[in-house]
C-alpha cells in the first residue's frame, strides 16, 4: 500500500485552472480500485492519496498522467507501507486480509 503526498510547485493561481481535470483524473482512479481515498493537505500546500497494493512501477506510471504533474504545478512523493493494524471494517486493507 501507498501513502501519496502531493505538492503544488506553483502558485494557486496556476494550479487552480488544472483542478477540474485533477478532479476528474481523481475519480476515474477512484472508481476503477486504483485510489482507495484522495483529499487536500491543510493548509492547501497539495493532497495525499493512499493507493491499494500494486507494482510500484504501475504506480508510477498512474502518478505520471496527474494534469498538475503534466502542466508542471505539483509534484508526488511516495512512501510504501504494509498495513498490519486496521479498523474493524478494514481488513482487507491488510497483507493477510
Amino acid at each position: 500500500m501507498f501513502i501519496v503526498t502531493v505538492t503544488y510547485t506553483a502558485p494557486l493561481d496556476e494550479v487552480d485552472p488544472w483542478r477540474p481535470a485533477h478532479g476528474n483524473w481523481l475519480s476515474d482512479l477512484i472508481s476503477r480500485g486504483l485510489l482507495l481515498v484522495a483529499g487536500r493537505r491543510v493548509p492547501l500546500v497539495g493532497g495525499v492519496y493512499l493507493a491499494p497494493r500494486m507494482p510500484v512501477d504501475e504506480l508510477d506510471r498512474l502518478l505520471a498522467t496527474d494534469p498538475y504533474v503534466v502542466h508542471g504545478v505539483a509534484t508526488h512523493s511516495v512512501v510504501e507501507f504494509t498495513p498490519l493494524l486496521v479498523a474493524d471494517g478494514l481488513e482487507g486493507l491488510t497483507s493477510h486480509g
